[in-house]
């Protein structure tokens, strides 16, 4: 298949660009193109091409895709709040959602949704849990706030945080996805905090990673991490209590990562999400 398809989460579509197919990117000025990634995708003039499908990720792309090629919508976000009506809702479409808990809580009145889980490339067991520290992978977290739970970080000292932005609160900063791998499998344990996000890709990485795993019980998270992977709850001390008895004992911290590593691959492996994604469009072309 010939896919156009705009970068917008660089995360998901390094998953997506590994299916194989003929990957159209659009560039400057109408997306901002591979923006230095290792893709096998080809920048283009969106007007110019001629694709089978387009995946589109926000409206403005929707004008952008010439008449004739069949469109997908994907929606990588919760809702503002429960229940709040879709701006495709009605659509005649298909509407993919990356978790469960998205299609629930989006009011897309008759637009046909599916749900395509996540899938990772497996980084590999890189765990070490050489260093007594916490890990935990934020984008901007002055910004976002209470949102991905930044008022809850100082709870879990000593805790290193990555991701852009994360600076202005003494974090590490951003890294490229495969030193940041390697950086997160040194620290003993990964502890997600996002109070209303989408699931996060990088706590999935984690746990391929091997590394036990701590979470808020908050949207997607209840049905991705199991408790044997580390720690789920919305009681925070408990997390935290939990955090420092796998900071304590790193054979046990060792032992849920593990765990969680054998749940991600089972969940959330490449292959499966590949597959669905073909059969998706596949019936969108017709």
């Amino acid at each position: 298949m010939k896919i156009l398809l705009w970068h917008v989460h660089g995360s998901w579509t390094h998953s997506f660009v590994q299916g194989g197919h003929e990957y159209l990117v659009p560039g400057p000025p109408h997306g901002i193109g591979l923006a230095g990634r290792p893709w096998d995708a080809r920048e283009v003039d969106p007007s110019e091409v001629d694709a089978d499908v387009a995946v589109v990720q926000r409206l403005e792309e929707l004008s952008q895709v010439p008449s004739g090629i069949p469109v997908v919508y994907l929606e990588h976000n919760t809702p503002g709040r429960p229940a709040q009506e879709h701006p495709l809702a009605g659509w005649d479409g298909t509407l993919v959602h990356v978790t469960h808990f998205n299609d629930l809580m989006w009011d897309c009145g008759t637009t046909r949704t599916v749900v395509i889980e996540h899938g990772v490339v497996d980084p590999g067991p890189l765990y070490t849990g050489e260093l007594p520290r916490a890990a935990a992978v934020i984008n901007e977290p002055v910004r976002r706030g209470r949102i991905v739970g930044t008022d809850l970080l100082p709870r879990f000292d000593p805790i290193d945080v990555f991701g852009m932005g994360t600076e202005e609160i003494g974090g590490m900063g951003d890294h490229g996805l495969q030193a940041l791998h390697r950086e997160l499998a040194r620290r003993r344990v990964y502890v997600h905090t996002p109070r209303w996000t989408s699931l996060g890709l990088s706590l999935l990485e984690a746990m391929h990673i091997g590394m036990p795993v701590v979470a808020l019980a908050s949207t997607e998270a209840i049905r991705a991490v199991p408790p044997e992977a580390g720690a789920i709850s919305t009681n925070v001390d408990e997390l935290v209590a939990a955090t420092r008895e796998l900071i304590a004992d790193p054979v046990l911290a060792q032992e849920k990562g593990r765990r969680a590593r054998e749940t991600a691959l089972a969940r959330y492996g490449l292959d499966a999400f590949l597959r669905n994604w073909d059969a998706t469009l596949k019936e969108v072309i017709g």
